[in-house]
């Protein structure tokens, strides 16, 4: 064609009609759209459907290697690499069609681009979701561990590279320092997940292990970008340093300023807009290129704009809106490229197997001892402290980043390369089987004498633990609390747990560690839940004289939350457990379900517990606030057993209080009720005698504990004590429907452990059976009554009983401090009870993370 030019980009290309400048521009047609395999055409010759192929292979082995791998407790990280290494040459890779078809070489620089993207972004919110502060209020104890446990395994690390016998030839000069970073890092994201695998996040172990992870993760980079700096400057360490040391001064003192304006700008109350997103996503890439540029990686310029981020209520909506879609559909293809870059034929060799298990012995003993000796130092336990040394060894992403590096600049060949990555995957799979068997905190609750509400001195502190689902939760327990009659002879400790489930993201810990940055805009529902749980009960310690309060927040999967809320009654030695019921009440004044998993935490935590519980139902208590111009009428509803002694001795501490009155019903069975010998107890694993005497026994001891009862309530005309007798479950339900309108609150015992004439017919019928026969008939649709129910549950090691029969614990120590002591004790309503010392765990919460 005369006068113009022709550019070819491939073999296919489209001519435009009519001239552009002079020339006919040509565009590749493997980006275009063909009509499809109902022309006979291969659609996945073309870009677009080849890249949406390659994604959905490498998801679809993700997940099937993350269901293969949970029940052997292999952590998620695992399953993406062995995707990966799926699509490589040791395996898919390894044919020819399927390497012709799925991943020609034509796709694989958009799959490493998108795979880099995710890469970069993961990294920022990784950056985004370190608080660098924890580092400061970890105190010395966890930055000698993280020191000890980084620089000695450093050196260990780069030592075992000697292992790798083809370097022995042409060695390169910087394999041993990034072999030693590669062996030293500890994943903060993978550790947090193995934690809360084990039931151990919540621990004072857990606490260090995470504190100590951050702070090791923090200096890795540290040594990460030095390295890249020193080997992309061609040795000349000064410039590397110059560099680094401008790029983290100019993101501190520029970036940080203007993006803190940046966010502060715009209406307040309004949520974060596009605009917003908009600048920090492309402040991402921007800081990647300058990184970039300054002879470093991007993802690191990434990784240091997401630490100097503003904590706050944007960390919440970033995570929440980019991590299903980094972590899911991006970042998968990142474990992709690391597969296919890895050969592990060279593995098959006996050599290579001795390579692979000297590395993992140096690196994890480096690693183990070093922790271990400095754990001593310290004075932990032996448990916890091989604990600890086994959980630093757990890898993540982290590590496969310096082994991406390293590859790129041509430290380590593909055999060295290969060891490396297996190395970092045998380590990290060691780590929860090996922690589950060395370290059991469980066994912790056979070393202490468990507590009851019955077994406290009346000037003991009591403490209580309370749990929150939702804000809905709050003012009721708030009132409970109340009513709970605290003093200065006996203050009450409440430690407020708010319980969030972790979905396996690292995300969910940043809702914890930002609670209480936010100012008031944009903030997430989880975290405003969380704010308004937290504002609501230091409010009430901040107005009320005897109550101290501490919040925190249990983040586990539902199925095993109830192991925290027993871990921390056991460390914070708690008498009192009070969850809420898994029904609420709704404006129809029906109970409707909240949500499925509640009953089995409930369930879960009345037979595991270390200490009494109480499942409270409420039903209008929190409609109402207990002050000095509201008064609540309680009633106890005593038939036999230790689960109503408890009942009657929280009953009547609350009596102390000058807003209760309190109403016994002691239910007595009459002459015709029906004996226990002609009693259906087939489903008791006891024999009839064993059943008879069990109930004559625990009926003695009720008499003697009610014999007190009234002797001391004598002189209180706030409590009022009557007796019924009935002949049947009906009779007794008959009674209580009576009295049903004119009380606030009922209190009940659960009645396990002893079998009543009274109360057999109603637990065949129960809907409820962790609330017992009497509270499931009180919550109840057939029972009229919108009564509160507090369902108590003794825990029955506590009061043990002596080989003569007899009381271990007799039943004389009573909580009531009496109405005349309250009264005294309003003129010290400035004092404030002292804090309960730090007795091991600290949950990330109010006070610290």
């Amino acid at each position: 064609m005369a006068g113009q030019e022709n550019f070819r980009v491939n073999e296919s290309i489209v001519l435009l009609p009519g001239p552009v400048s002079s020339f006919n521009v040509c565009y590749d047609t493997s980006i275009s759209n063909h009509n499809g395999l109902w022309r006979g055409e291969n659609p996945l010759k073309l870009s677009v459907p080849l890249v949406f192929m390659q994604l959905v292979l490498v998801i679809s082995f993700t997940r099937l290697y993350t269901v293969v791998l949970r029940p052997i407790r292999i952590p998620r990280f695992i399953a993406e690499v062995l995707a990966g290494l799926t699509m490589g040459p040791s395996a898919l890779g390894g044919v020819a069609f399927f390497t012709k078809v799925m991943f020609p070489l034509r796709s694989l620089k958009t799959m490493e681009t998108l795979g880099n993207l995710g890469l970069l972004y993961f990294l920022f919110l990784l950056g985004l979701e370190m608080d660098l502060s924890t580092i400061f209020r970890s105190g010395k104890k966890a930055l000698t561990i993280a020191l000890s446990g980084t620089l000695l395994p450093l050196g260990l690390g780069a030592a075992s590279i000697f292992y790798l016998e083809s370097y022995k030839r042409d060695l390169n000069q910087w394999s041993y320092l990034f072999g030693g970073i590669t062996l030293t890092v500890t994943s903060f994201p993978v550790l947090t997940l193995i934690l809360a695998d084990l039931k151990l996040l919540h621990t004072d172990m857990g606490r260090m292990a995470l504190a100590s992870a951050i702070i090791n993760d923090v200096f890795t980079w540290l040594l990460l970008a030095v390295a890249m700096g020193i080997v992309n400057n061609k040795g000349e360490s000064y410039k590397a340093f110059l560099w680094i040391t401008a790029f983290v001064v100019f993101c501190l003192y520029v970036v940080r300023p203007v993006i803190k304006w940046l966010l502060r700008k715009g209406p307040e109350g309004e949520t974060y807009g596009e605009f917003h997103a908009c600048v920090i996503l492309t402040g991402v890439l921007v800081c990647g290129l300058a990184a970039d540029s300054c002879g470093m990686y991007s993802f690191v310029g990434a990784f240091v704009f997401g630490l100097i981020m503003p904590h706050g209520e944007i960390g919440v909506v970033l995570v929440e809106r980019l991590e299903d879609a980094v972590s899911l559909f991006l970042l998968p293809l990142f474990f992709a490229i690391i597969g296919m870059r890895t050969h592990l034929g060279g593995l098959k060799e006996e050599k290579r197997v001795y390579d692979v298990v000297g590395v993992v012995v140096f690196a994890c003993l480096a690693k183990f001892m070093s922790t271990l000796l400095t754990a001593f130092f310290y004075d932990m336990e032996l448990g916890e402290g091989m604990a600890l040394g086994v959980l630093m060894n757990t890898k993540g992403i982290m590590a496969l980043v310096v082994l991406h590096v390293a590859k790129e600049q041509l430290v380590f060949d593909d055999l060295g390369y290969a060891v490396m990555l297996v190395a970092i995957l045998i380590m990290t799979a060691l780590v929860t089987p090996i922690t589950s068997l060395i370290y059991k905190p469980s066994r912790r609750f056979t070393l202490h004498k468990l507590r009851t509400i019955q077994s406290l001195k009346p000037d003991a502190e009591f403490r209580i633990l309370t749990c929150i689902h939702e804000t809905r939760n709050v003012q009721g327990i708030l009132n409970l609390i109340e009513a709970s009659n605290a003093t200065r002879w006996s203050p009450i400790f409440v430690f407020v747990l708010h319980l969030i489930e972790l979905t396996g993201r690292t995300s969910a810990m940043l809702i914890v560690q930002t609670m209480r940055k936010s100012e008031g805009r944009n903030v997430s529902r989880a975290q405003a839940e969380s704010e308004n749980i937290i504002n609501a009960f230091l409010n009430y310690e901040q107005e009320t004289g005897g109550v101290s309060v501490q919040p925190l927040t249990a983040l586990s999967p539902y199925p095993t939350m109830d192991e925290d809320i027993c871990n921390l009654a056991e460390d914070k030695r708690v008498a009192f457990i009070i969850v809420p019921f898994h029904k609420h009440l709704t404006i129809d004044g029906k109970m409707k379900e909240a949500h499925p998993a509640y009953r089995g935490i409930n369930r879960n935590v009345l037979q595991k517990s270390p200490c009494s519980v109480g499942i409270f139902v409420d039903r209008g208590l929190g409609a109402t606030p207990l002050t000095a111009n509201v008064s609540y009428r309680v009633a106890m509803l005593y038939v036999v057993g230790r689960d109503d002694r408890e009942a009657l001795s929280y009953a009547w501490r609350m009596t102390g209080h000058p807003g209760v009155s309190l109403d016994v019903v002691r239910f007595l069975p009459g002459e015709d009720a029906v004996d226990i010998e002609a009693m259906d107890v087939a489903g008791h694993s006891d024999g009839i005698l064993s059943i008879i005497t069990d109930y004559e026994r625990e009926k003695n001891r009720d008499d003697d504990y009610i014999k007190e009862f009234k002797i001391r309530m004598s002189s209180d005309r706030s409590i009022t004590y009557q007796e019924e007798v009935v002949n049947s479950g009906e009779d007794m339900v008959s009674v209580i429907r009576a009295m049903d309108h004119n009380h606030d609150l009922y209190i009940v015992g659960r009645g396990q452990g002893v079998v009543s004439p009274l109360t057999a017919g109603l637990s065949a019928w129960t809907d409820n059976p962790e609330l017992g026969a009497v509270g499931d008939v009180l919550v109840s649709s057939d029972f009229a009554a919108s009564v509160s129910v507090l369902v108590v549950q003794q825990y029955a090691g506590v009061l043990g009983y002596a080989e003569d029969g007899g009381l271990e614990t007799l039943p004389d120590r009573l909580p009531h401090p009496g109405r005349q002591e309250f009264n005294n004790s309003l003129e010290h309503m400035n004092w404030r009870p002292p804090v309960a010392e730090n007795d091991g765990l600290e949950l990330s919460g109010h006070h610290r993370l």
